[in-house]
């Protein structure tokens, strides 16, 4: 299929209207590769494991959420080189949807929710908000993924949930607007966890956001590659 049908079908899945404004210019087709596509690979994020299995698989694209090019490139050199330099040799398409599929239906948050049973949902301006079944050992279990809480949440309960970093104050107060009792999110701040008016749980950031894109791969039968970052917990 021609990469221009592809991109498309991409943008009916998430459409780049629906993306943040620090998104601009980041999304969609970010690195250019071969015209004709036969075989997509879906990650979360453009890592050197990702890019060699994407190949190795005969990928002719790969869709991810996170771009690999957060800032205006002026050097490339060590580490974004040697990414490109695979990428391009490759003639791998990379396209990008980030914001615009945490806010597409099915997207990053719809997914979570699922993957987390919610139930009685509500859509917040960005996650979801709704009945968890789970205690916190069965999040942790669902998740793949170790907790840290702030406070203490008493769960099965309401919870506000926010895939990525979205520990954000307003997004945690509409939460307690909408009835939860505790949020979920990743990449907490010391300031927001004094401020929250909630009980916090902190997981990682790929753990609330890998969901999404593969049960993306699973609808579209696309290849998912799952590449974790290394994480260990000391106490």
């Amino acid at each position: 299929m021609d990469i221009g049908a592809v991109i498309r079908d991409l943008e009916e899945i998430a459409p780049p209207d629906r993306a943040e404004e620090m998104d601009s210019g980041k999304i969609g087709l970010i690195i250019e590769g071969k015209p004709d596509v036969r075989c997509i690979a879906c990650a979360l994020d453009v890592t050197p494991r990702v890019v060699r299995t994407a190949t190795a698989a005969g990928a002719d694209l790969l869709v991810v959420h996170h771009t690999p090019l957060w800032t205006p490139v002026t050097m490339i050199s060590g580490h974004l080189a040697s990414l490109l330099r695979d990428i391009m040799k490759a003639g791998l398409n990379v396209y990008v949807m980030h914001t615009n599929f945490d806010h597409a239906p099915e997207g990053i948050n719809d997914s979570l929710a699922r993957l987390l049973d919610l139930s009685a949902t509500r859509r917040m301006t960005l996650g979801i908000c709704g009945d968890c079944p789970h205690d916190l050992p069965g999040i942790a279990q669902r998740l793949s993924a170790p907790l840290i809480t702030w406070g203490r949440p008493s769960l099965p309960c309401r919870l506000g949930v926010v895939g990525g970093g979205g520990f954000d104050l307003s997004l945690i107060e509409e939460a307690a607007d909408y009835g939860a009792e505790a949020f979920l999110s990743a990449d907490l701040k010391h300031s927001i966890a004094r401020a929250s008016p909630l009980p916090l749980i902190q997981t990682t950031h790929y753990a609330l956001e890998a969901p999404g894109m593969r049960m993306l791969s699973e609808r579209m039968g696309w290849q998912f590659i799952d590449d974790p970052p290394e994480t260990m917990v000391w106490i």
